[in-house]
């Protein structure tokens, strides 16, 4: 669900890799959408062509320009509530009553990213950084409302790549040569190979019995993100 262009994109590629032995369903969803009801009318959808809804991975986010808060403006402020946080909430509440109705349980994992966790501050994004700390603590707090149901919810607090906003805004060939001393692992995240692997796990049943945790997937680049300005 998203953006019927790109996802439709996608899909074919998904499925052309497949040699078509997977049907890759598209529904298309304005994530800026105000409305509770369409995010409502977008997961009925998706179960009708689905049969039915096991898992939910929310990864689609919204960062804008890096600015700091007293000079953001009021549309762009918005634009980043709506696709941060009233975007996954809606899903997540129309998702879970889905897999209630379902009687059979499922799994629901939010991508955040390091900038939503305490120890993971850079400057520049402040509006973003608060919808994704409020992200990683609805993942708390819905687990331990929805578990009656047999729904688990988790989050993933993935670190920085160099097309993210702050990388950008320092210039990639600094981030490039200062990786180094800014992440452990000393490289950026590489966004095909370093995330499927957790996201596989946390809706298979090898994590059945992990609910409300966030799991840093960041190369150790939150250990060292409060220095990060003075490396950048």
């Amino acid at each position: 669900m998203g953006d019927e262009g790109q996802l439709r994109s996608a899909a074919e590629k998904i499925s052309g890799s497949l040699n078509g032995v997977v049907t890759v369903e598209v529904v298309g969803l304005d994530m800026e959408d105000e409305r509770e009801g369409a995010f409502d009318e977008a997961v009925e959808k998706a179960r009708r062509l689905l049969g039915r809804i096991d898992a939910l991975v929310n990864c689609y986010s919204y960062e804008g320009k890096m600015q700091d808060p007293l000079s953001l403006p009021e549309a762009e402020f918005k634009k980043i509530v709506k696709t941060n946080f009233m975007a996954p909430w809606y899903l997540l509440k129309a998702v879970g009553k889905t897999m209630r109705d379902q009687k059979s349980g499922g799994s629901i994992v939010l991508l955040t990213t390091v900038i939503g966790a305490e120890r993971g501050l850079y400057p520049g994004a402040a509006a973003y950084g608060s919808c994704l700390a409020g992200i990683q603590q609805l993942a708390r707090t819905a687990a331990l409302e929805i578990g009656k149901y047999q729904i688990r919810v988790n989050a993933i607090a993935r670190g920085l790549h160099l097309e993210d906003e702050f990388p950008l805004s320092v210039g990639k060939e600094r981030a490039e040569k200062l990786v180094n001393d800014a992440n452990p692992l000393r490289r950026w995240l590489d966004v095909e190979n370093d995330i499927a692997s957790t996201v596989i796990y946390l809706i298979s049943d090898g994590s059945r019995y992990m609910t409300g945790t966030t799991i840093y997937v960041d190369g150790g680049q939150s250990l060292v993100r409060p220095r990060m300005r003075s490396y950048m």
